[in-house]
């Protein structure tokens, strides 16, 4: 069977000299719907058998014929049709470059394919289930969306598509021109018309929000040498919010004793910024850059001039992580791990996942848990904090872990040959496939959801683990394996006729006591069968005249071999 859709299968072969049509009949093995069969030209080496239903095992079978219409020569085949066509409940963009897909799941798939196209765009994306994220896509960028459901046979047509936007992104900065105000400022983003700002107090759960259609906000008002937070978002003209950015923005607050005699006071920094103050025993330091040593000196004047300088005060002010990552000791129990930073007091961790999900720590250690689930993007952040406040700014780091690949089907091909399938999977770029019992050595390091074991022996169980990888993020070792073992095959040794219409077949007894041995011959109108758990069986009620090709093949608790080599009978 060359491929499947829902409804079809498409047949290739190559038939014998001599045939003038060929037929292909499809029969339900396991429904009582009738067959549905198709003929060809004699010049044909590929047909399709259509009106299948979907999610169905198929016997496929596949005639030669003469201009007698006399069946020259046929073979079999089984198949399953690929699963009904989804369809898409809805489909939505919380962030720039991805856009979310809710769809209906259908009876017996095994994953989903979601399909993105533009002008000069396509890509799909397989995901285990609703709802599934396609993800590098561009912002405010128009997509057409279909999925598609995939079953151990093949895939299903697109469903119809639905037509999606991505969001718009805005990019912030921060400055504070008085102790007392912030001032936030960004481009123009493309195709925005009104912008949303979010101004959060260090904390405090206490905010204020407010819309504009400037590219410029001021706040004022605010409490000198306290860190402040701006969330800001950007909205379309259809009323969708786009990524939501977030800065933060502090100042150095000075205190010292008053001095008696003094009318106003002077505070210097090493790098030779200032503040003054009058009454208040206190002035704020802005801007401030992080990690640098600094101290700062105040002098008190009056009529009769300056004082001396006080002694030195140091202060700093601390920088985020140099280095930050994500660990997964196990499937979904992944830390927010960073290098310590010195003169800090805590710090605040932020995870945010790319469906909108949000978690943080607050914690003086250089770790924060988290539960993660493999096929999202986990974006992180770090800001340290001590007395001078948080870090001005944190790197923001991405983390994604493929998930273990769903559907994993083990089969044997041939004697010593196993053929291991599975669904393709978020976030993998290739799959490692390795087997215990060869010493872990990687037979398999390729981008496509199949992988063939060879020179494997029978009666032997195999643990086969299938890894899913990616450049970036490495592999995940988290996956189960997958065991298989399958009987050897047994060998006719000879066939005695012991009556007119009976034959005793000899076999080989390659296996435990407990397998079961089918003998079955094939002939062009009929077949027959006997079973056995010995070396010997009876076919009986064999017409004379008749030709069939007899095999065998061994039967355990663990699954079925593969005939042995057929031999004719007549």
């Amino acid at each position: 069977v060359f491929t499947v859709t829902s409804k079809s299968m498409t047949v290739q072969w190559k038939g014998p000299t001599g045939a003038s049509s060929y037929k292909i009949t499809a029969t339900p093995k396991n429904s009582s719907k009738y067959p549905v069969f198709a003929q060809f030209s004699g010049n044909s080496v590929m047909g399709s058998v259509n009106s299948l239903s979907p999610n169905t095992l198929y016997t496929v079978q596949l005639e030669a014929m003469d201009n007698a219409l006399n069946v020259l020569s046929s073979a079999l085949t089984e198949e399953t049709t690929a699963p009904e066509v989804p369809s898409i409940i809805k489909a939505y963009s919380k962030r720039s470059d991805s856009i979310t897909v809710e769809f209906t799941e259908v009876s017996g798939a095994t994953s989903y394919i979601l399909r993105a196209e533009s002008d000069d765009f396509f890509s799909e994306t397989p995901v285990s289930g609703s709802p599934g994220t396609v993800v590098n896509l561009q912002p405010t960028t128009d997509y057409m969306l279909s999925v598609m459901s995939v079953n151990s046979g093949g895939r299903s047509q697109p469903s119809y598509p639905v037509k999606v936007k991505t969001v718009i992104a805005p990019m912030m900065n921060t400055s504070s021109p008085s102790n007392d105000t912030i001032l936030v400022t960004w481009p123009p983003v493309e195709h925005a018309v009104l912008y949303t700002l979010c101004i959060i107090r260090q904390g405090s759960s206490s905010r204020l929000k407010l819309n504009t259609t400037d590219t410029m906000v001021t706040f004022d008002d605010l409490e000198a040498g306290i860190t402040y937070c701006i969330k800001g978002m950007a909205w379309d003209s259809e009323g969708r919010t786009g990524d939501d950015t977030t800065v933060c923005q502090i100042t150095i607050t000075v205190y010292w004793l008053p001095a008696q005699g003094a009318e106003n006071y002077l505070a210097l920094t090493s790098n030779a910024q200032n503040c003054t103050a009058t009454v208040n025993s206190y002035c704020y330091i802005t801007p401030v850059d992080c990690g640098q040593n600094h101290s700062v000196v105040v002098t008190a004047y009056n009529k009769a001039g300056p004082s001396s300088p006080s002694q030195p005060a140091d202060y700093i002010t601390p920088c985020p992580p140099e280095n930050s990552w994500v660990e997964e000791p196990t499937a979904g129990n992944c830390s927010l791990v960073w290098d310590e930073v010195p003169m800090v007091e805590y710090y605040m961790a932020f995870i945010k996942r790319d469906d909108g999900t949000e978690m943080s720590c607050n914690t003086t250690e250089t770790t924060c848990p988290f539960f993660c689930m493999c096929g999202y993007t986990y974006l992180t952040s770090v800001f340290p904090y001590n007395q001078g406040g948080s870090s001005p700014y944190s790197h923001v780091r991405n983390y994604t872990t493929p998930c273990c690949p769903q559907g994993v089907t083990i089969k044997l091909v041939s004697a010593d040959t196993l053929e291991i399938m599975w669904s393709p999977v978020k976030g993998a770029e290739l799959y490692e496939t390795t087997a215990k019992q060869t010493n872990d050595v990687i037979h398999c390091n390729d981008t496509a959801p199949v992988c063939a074991l060879s020179d494997l022996r029978c009666n032997t169980a195999y643990s086969v683990t299938v890894t899913p990888c990616s450049e970036l993020r490495g592999c995940n070792r988290t996956c189960t394996p997958h065991t298989h073992e399958t009987p050897c095959s047994p060998e006719i040794l000879n066939m005695t006729q012991t009556n007119n219409s009976t034959y005793r077949v000899l076999i080989t007894n390659p296996n435990t006591r407990n397998t079961n041995y089918t003998i079955t011959a094939i002939g062009r109108y009929n077949t027959h069968a006997c079973q056995t758990r010995n070396s010997s069986c009876e076919l009986t009620e064999l017409p004379c005249g008749s030709v069939y090709e007899v095999t065998a093949v061994a039967t355990t608790a663990v699954g079925r071999s593969l005939p042995g080599f057929s031999k004719p009978l007549e």
